[in-house]
């Protein structure tokens, strides 16, 4: 009994595309190189081939040479001859020399993506402290290298931010919520009764954690420009006497000197209303971390030609440089049990962040250190006049 062999279908054969759909970027770019190097010579050596014996014999007898004498055949074999050889062998050198420049160039590009494919496959593990180096391989090449740096610094950023407000979340929670459980189990065991105590502690509780929700939801609604705008014209000087006249008592009774000087007092397109909620939580940041006998001094003054500057600079107990980067970040603190002390959420200087940016604005911080006080500037357009 003889064994029958396989049958195999006519399309079970892979087609050239099937097999180069698994192979990687850089053999097929070798391929492509190689194809375009390959074409380059064989149409080099058709061309001097069709070319070459035509134009050598029309110069044969424009020497006087008879085209069928022995001495004519003998000088096309010689001329031929000479053709093949030095073509063939200028050929030979040439594609040996542009394969190996090809495959150079292709090896050099393939190790530059490898390396970009395996640290952005890190980065989407988690691995958020990889990066990646310059292939040094041109402008487009470096741009992708620092694109994906950034974009692992951000994730990195993120993350961080992510966790911490996840932490800060849980301690906020935390503590009312035990004190409704302890409560309700003292009045469950009838060691204690619903008096009016109770009741103010179980109330103050509960208005805690309503008061985190609602800053919560505050902060989303800012960074999302949710807040409608209504902007209207108006001047520096009046944004800055209104929010300094609004807050000047609660400065008076902690013993803290605030002051206002208006350099300049240009016009801006902004909604009054929030922009007088950013200078009130900046306002109220600098008088929480300012002692008594402090000074703070809001200044209007033009930057350029078309931005004006709003700056809150305090005398108080300043910032460490490695906060600054964070400060406008969701429920980041940089003295936690400071801030929790004077009842800050780490969320005020957030919106204040989106509130400036939803009126194409900027705001940055600046402190030389601990106990040398903090300054927040607050860019703005100026409407021309």
């Amino acid at each position: 009994m003889t064994a029958r062999r396989p049958h195999r279908s006519r399309g079970s054969a892979a087609s050239p595309q099937q097999a180069l759909a698994g192979s990687s970027f850089g053999t097929r770019l070798f391929l492509a190189l190689t194809v375009v190097v390959v074409g380059c010579a064989v149409s080099a050596w058709l061309v001097a081939s069709a070319l070459a014996p035509g134009i050598f014999h029309d110069h044969l007898g424009q020497a006087g040479i008879d085209h069928n004498s022995s001495q004519a055949a003998h000088v096309e074999e010689a001329f031929a001859w000479a053709i093949v050889l030095a073509w063939g062998l200028a050929v030979a050198v040439a594609v040996l020399l542009a394969l190996a420049v090809s495959w150079y160039i292709t090896r050099r590009v393939q190790r530059s993506l490898t390396a970009v494919t395996t640290s952005t496959a890190r980065i989407a593990g988690g691995r958020y402290d990889t990066r990646v180096s310059s292939p040094g391989l041109g402008r487009e090449f470096d741009d992708l290298a620092l694109t994906v740096n950034e974009l692992a610094r951000r994730l990195d950023a993120t993350e961080a931010t992510r966790r911490r407000m996840l932490a800060d979340l849980g301690h906020e929670m935390r503590t009312p919520i035990a004190t409704l459980d302890s409560y309700l189990e003292a009045l469950d065991d009838g060691v204690r009764t619903f008096d009016d105590d109770t009741r103010q502690v179980l109330r103050a509780a509960t208005h805690r954690l309503g008061r985190l929700a609602q800053d919560i939801t505050a902060v989303s609604r800012a960074e999302e420009h949710l807040t409608r705008i209504r902007p209207v014209p108006i001047t520096t000087g009046v944004l800055v006497t209104a929010a300094v006249d609004a807050v000047r008592e609660r400065y008076e009774n902690k013993g803290v000197e605030l002051h206002s000087r208006l350099d300049d007092s240009l016009i801006v397109s902004v909604d009054p209303d929030r922009l007088g909620q950013v200078l009130g939580n900046l306002l109220d940041n600098a008088l929480r971390h300012t002692p008594t006998g402090g000074t703070v001094t809001v200044t209007s003054r033009r930057a350029n030609r078309d931005r004006v500057e709003i700056t809150v600079a305090d005398t108080g107990e300043g910032i460490a440089p490695e906060h600054l980067d964070h400060l406008f970040d969701r429920f980041y603190r940089a003295d936690t049990a400071r801030d929790r002390r004077h009842g800050g959420s780490g969320i005020g200087l957030t919106i204040t962040r989106a509130l400036v940016e939803a009126h194409h604005g900027r705001i940055r911080a600046h402190s030389d250190g601990p106990g040398r006080g903090a300054r927040f500037t607050i860019e703005l357009p100026v409407i021309a006049v």
